[in-house]
């Protein structure tokens, strides 16, 4: 199709005598971009360029950016952008004055060559000033730099933008010519540069900027499309070219076409912002439309029928009142026929054999049990350095009896500890069936299915339906305790093992998810109030290697501490709250909230913050002391009135403090201690530690060895010294 709309006739860039401001329309026609990544694609685009031009005074801080993102183009609308930026004053430091100047006051070789690198000559020498830099005087040389045309600017924002866009995997590809190679996401056809009405000159990619895109390839009304102003853009698109550029408006509509299709049958969508991103970014005019299936597939577990309509086909699954699957699912078209009766039955014929696949699947796989599967796991490889999937299992199995016995130590534990064992046992025999095969995510869910059919006991499925979890941030922990301590043991599997033979993270890299794994250790641990120390943990997991790894006990427990602060900090715990619990390295990390929060309400102390730095005198003190200082006092060497204070005043508060930490009074404990500033200050103020008989420097050490150690038992108050 060709159009019968004319060209406007060039203007110039730039007025004679006064600044000129239009807003900029900046677009890039490509083939069609990798779906996941395109809404972040489309945001860069725009940033980049606008950050670049006001970087260069073409745009300003107030200018609008406006991201468009389809499937077949990146593009970025800018307000308020100047033809040609301000001439700005530069002041270029040249050298010292001793340096660029003979005694006579003329210019040495070495401040003409400098003169020349900023674009000056011997003439400039007039225009030098002096200014002192530091102790000495330098020579300083004024100029004004012309202001950059916007199509200079454009240019240099565009091969800047291109350059740094965050593109998944970049692709080479010919130009036109049969020689020259380019490098992009994907290979670009055509180049789009409006100021206003106006076209301007520049290139990328092999492309020379036009004012002509394309629409959508089957509901076009117009091919190409000439784009008649900046401000057009969105509007011939969608008219003329049958094309939603916005990412965002896609993403609306779809939103609200499939709420209101699912309603009209009494159901809702499946909820899933992923999805819906990767869909909006498939089509460029979105239509919802209502397909079905044959009820017969929902005997195969719902989670098989989910996963195969959103990964392989981008389907919406439906669900009831009750959120149970229903046998309707929605479809997000890119064409809008008349008649969309065969668009529906042909992607119905479509999901159809994806859905017999997983039925096939499922009863194949209900035909062995899980148990008959443990074998198989010793063929199976998990790690160069660890074994097998089944040495796996066995390791697994002993780490979380341990954990059950230490857990399940006041109440009856035999039945827990058989299913736990139980679980452990087959916890990863779902890995070699079909339906895990097909699809890797349904790991640990297909064996709490296939254990329910096999006649395993509920917190038996459940345990290994669990173990994976908490499997991201956000997600559920085991339901029971037998699939909580499995999941436990799992994970410290992992952490011990892997960092047991050298396979640290590194940087952003974390092929093992190690990371992740720690962050689930650390959520359970807290959110199930554990009894088991963090150390404990470690402890019971390192017997099942054997002598296949070193102790990696010192590493992992830092490793997991400071994830234990980060995530904390995310919390909205201060540093210095969470420096002054977790540096007493706590071992029941589900203590440390409640240790966070008693912190917190002891900062409020109108004493809070004098024991702080009263604690952190102490502490200096006994690290300069010669050898370790027992706690131990003689109290007929307390021969000054204030140290014989501060020690009655001590036995009081440990006293009534230690009782309140014995029973996890954390706030309490530390409010306690409220009473020592007094006795602390006049300690301190009346009293010397250092004394020169060895006797009573001795004693005296020890006196403030008790107090360092009575004051920091919920966490080292001198980490919120000023």
């Amino acid at each position: 199709m060709t159009t019968p709309m004319t060209t406007p006739m060039p203007t110039p860039l730039t007025a004679p005598g006064h600044p000129v401001t239009k807003n900029l329309l900046v677009e890039l026609f490509v083939e069609e971009l990798p779906p996941k990544a395109l809404k972040k694609l489309g945001e860069a685009f725009a940033a980049g360029l606008a950050d670049s031009l006001k970087a260069q005074g073409l745009a300003g801080e107030h200018s609008a950016v406006t991201a468009f993102a389809s499937p077949r183009r990146l593009a970025a609308h800018i307000s308020a952008v100047a033809a040609q930026a301000a001439d700005k004053a530069v002041s270029h430091k040249l050298m010292p004055v001793s340096v660029g100047l003979s005694a006579t006051g003329e210019a040495t070789p070495a401040l003409l060559k400098k003169l020349a690198s900023v674009g000056a000559d011997a003439s400039a020498m007039q225009h030098l000033t002096r200014k002192l830099d530091g102790k000495a005087d330098a020579l300083y040389f004024d100029s004004i730099v012309t202001g950059a045309t916007l199509a200079e600017g454009l240019q240099k924002a565009l091969d800047k933008t291109l350059a740094d866009l965050p593109i998944p995997k970049v692709m080479q590809y010919q130009l036109a010519d049969g020689w020259t190679s380019v490098n992009f996401v994907r290979p670009a056809h055509g180049l789009v540069a409006l100021f206003g009405a106006d076209l301007v000159p520049v290139h990328a990619l092999g492309l020379e900027a036009r004012r002509e895109t394309h629409g959508h390839r089957f509901e076009a009304s117009l091919d190409p499309v000439v784009l008649q102003h900046a401000d057009h853009y969105a509007e011939q698109l969608e008219t003329q070219g049958a094309v939603f550029a916005s990412f965002a408006k896609r993403h609306g509509m779809i939103a609200r076409q499939l709420q209101a299709a699912a309603s009209a049958e009494g159901l809702v969508p499946i909820n899933d912002a992923a999805l819906l991103d990767e869909v909006t970014a498939l089509v460029e005019r979105p239509n919802v439309l209502l397909c079905r299936f044959e009820e017969a597939f929902l005997e195969v577990p719902p989670e098989c029928l989910i996963l195969t309509m959103k990964a392989n086909q981008k389907y919406f699954p439906l669900l009831d009142a009750a959120g149970s699957l229903t046998n309707r699912f929605l479809v997000v078209s890119n064409i809008t026929p008349a008649d969309p009766s065969r668009v529906i039955e042909g992607n119905e014929r479509v999901v159809r054999p994806r859905l017999a696949d997983a039925k096939f699947f499922f009863d194949q796989d209900r035909r062995k049990t899980l148990a008959s599967r443990v074998a198989a796991l010793d063929k199976v490889v998990y790690h160069g350095k660890l074994g097998t999937q089944g040495e796996r299992v066995l390791r697994v199995r002993a780490i979380a009896r341990g954990i059950a016995e230490q857990a399940c130590a006041q109440e009856p534990q035999e039945r827990i500890t058989d299913d736990v064992d139980r679980a452990a046992l087959l916890a990863k025999t779902d890995l070699l069936t079909d339906m895990v095969g097909e699809f890797p995510e349904l790991q640990g869910v297909m064996g709490g299915y296939y254990a329910r059919h096999d006649g395993e006991s509920e917190a038996v499925a459940q345990a290994i339906e669990d173990h994976y979890k908490p499997r991201f941030a956000g997600d559920d922990l085991p339901r029971g305790k037998a699939g909580l301590i499995v999941a436990l043991a799992d994970k410290l599997e992992t952490l011990v093992g892997l960092f047991g033979i050298g396979q640290l993270p590194t940087g952003d890299k974390d092929p093992f998810a190690l990371r992740r794994h720690a962050l689930g250790v650390i959520r359970m641990l807290i959110e199930r109030d554990v009894a088991i120390g963090l150390d404990r943990l470690i402890a019971l997991a390192l017997p099942a290697f054997g002598a296949a790894i070193k102790d990696p006990s010192a590493a992992l427990l830092d490793f997991i501490y400071e994830r234990v602060a980060g995530s904390l900090r995310e919390q909205g715990f201060s540093a210095q709250e969470v420096d002054a619990v977790l540096s007493l390295r706590p071992a029941r990390l589900a203590d440390v909230t409640a240790r966070l929060a008693a912190v917190r309400a002891f900062a409020l102390l109108p004493e809070a913050a004098a024991l702080a730095a009263a604690n952190k005198r102490v502490g200096n003190i006994l690290k300069k002391a010669e050898g370790a200082v027992a706690t131990h006092v003689n109290v007929e060497l307390l021969t000054e009135l204030a140290e014989a204070a501060l020690f009655a005043a001590l036995l009081d508060v440990q006293t009534i403090a230690d009782a309140a930490f014995d029973q996890g009074d954390y706030a309490a404990s530390l409010q306690a201690l409220a009473a020592l500033r007094a006795p602390v200050d006049a300690f301190f103020d009346s009293v010397m530690v250092n004394a020169d008989d060895p006797a009573l420097r001795a004693n005296r050490l020890g006196l403030l060895a008790g107090l360092h150690a009575a004051m920091n038992r919920v966490a080292d108050l001198s980490k919120l010294a000023a």
